[in-house]
């Protein structure tokens, strides 16, 4: 089932993470972000590393494009926005839940089916909607609805048990096992179970990064092709409006980047230059500006990041400081532009 030629799985130890952004009020460090950042360049070799990019670690939903080509792999046979939706960690908007009905009404299911856990929308003005119209906890709603849709609609195609798609022992989940170690190059350390009680794959930053080279890299047509193509072009439909991961996509052309949870994000260019961030303390204040740093370090135009930049850090209504990511983040002079 698995290549011999895999690496083995990275060591399961406490990371040691080094500072990746400092908190800056009235020109002094007021606070230290900690995590680890690699910067892939188009030859697949590391041209930075801070922190600890080889120590076991969860991805996350940053892990999601993985899980989404496993299913092309499997025969799913979605594109567009579908595919995107498959690959997302949702807002809740109504096109997010209109999607994933249509996911389920193609394998022929309904909303009882999915076996998520039920959930407010994730977007905060929509769930205040939500709340306001008396609107309870749902499946459908739950950041992840679209994964699960796809995940059984893949069950149904292949003719596998619908109750236990969950199970790390389904033949989906081991599918999903082995691309996630075919892509990362490297074996899984070990299983546990994400926040939608779907099974999460243990791997190391540098191999998230190298999975998310892998597919932006593939030729076109093929699934890792087809998931890319899906969520660049259709990012709203991956993360949700105004979020950051999809106007980091419209600012930089052909980036596919997607977040997880407690700080993780990774993207990747189509020559293969990719990053990934893990930031320790789970921080998305500085997740987005090291990972737009991590990017203009890779080569990426600054000019395209500015809305990246991260918040501003606010005293008595006025802006007195800023997240700024360490100094060794910074472009390199002369260095390649996209």
């Amino acid at each position: 089932m698995f290549s011999s030629s895999l690496a083995d799985a990275p060591h399961v130890r406490e990371p040691v993470h080094a500072p990746v952004a400092h908190l800056i009020r009235g020109g002094i460090v007021e606070g230290i972000h900690y995590g680890s950042v690699v910067v892939l360049g188009a030859d697949g070799e590391v041209q930075l590393q801070i922190g600890d990019i080889e120590a076991a670690f969860y991805p996350r939903s940053a892990l999601k494009p993985v899980q989404a080509v496993a299913m092309a792999r499997a025969g799913l046979p979605l594109d567009g926005e579908l595919l995107s939706l498959t690959a997302a960690s949702h807002s809740g908007e109504e096109r997010h839940l209109a999607g994933a009905r249509r996911i389920l009404d193609l394998a022929g299911l309904t909303e009882g089916h999915l076996r998520n856990v039920p959930d407010m929308p994730f977007d905060a003005v929509v769930r205040d909607a939500w709340v306001s119209e008396g609107r309870l906890p749902s499946r459908l709603a739950q950041n992840c609805s679209g994964k699960h849709a796809a995940m059984l609609y893949t069950c149904m195609l292949n003719g596998w048990t619908l109750e236990d798609y969950l199970d790390p022992g389904h033949p989906l989940q081991r599918a999903v096992a082995e691309i996630v170690e075919d892509l990362t190059g490297q074996r899984v350390a070990g299983v546990t179970v994400d926040g939608c009680g779907a099974p999460l794959f243990s791997i190391s930053l540098h191999g998230l990064a190298r999975a998310a080279a892998r597919i932006t890299t593939a030729a076109p047509g093929t699934p890792e092709a087809r998931v890319a193509d899906a969520m660049r072009e259709h990012a709203e439909m991956a993360s949700g409006s105004g979020r950051d991961v999809a106007a980091l996509m419209r600012a930089v052309p052909e980036l596919l980047t997607k977040d997880g949870f407690e700080g993780v994000q990774v993207a990747a260019l189509p020559d293969g230059r990719a990053v990934a961030v893990k930031i320790a303390d789970g921080a998305n204040r500085a997740r987005v500006p090291v990972t737009a740093a991590a990017l203009a370090r890779a080569g990426v135009d600054p000019e395209s990041l500015t809305e990246f930049q991260g918040e501003a850090l606010l005293g008595g209504g006025r802006e007195v400081g800023c997240v700024r990511p360490v100094r060794s983040l910074d472009p390199v002079v002369g260095s390649a532009r996209a």
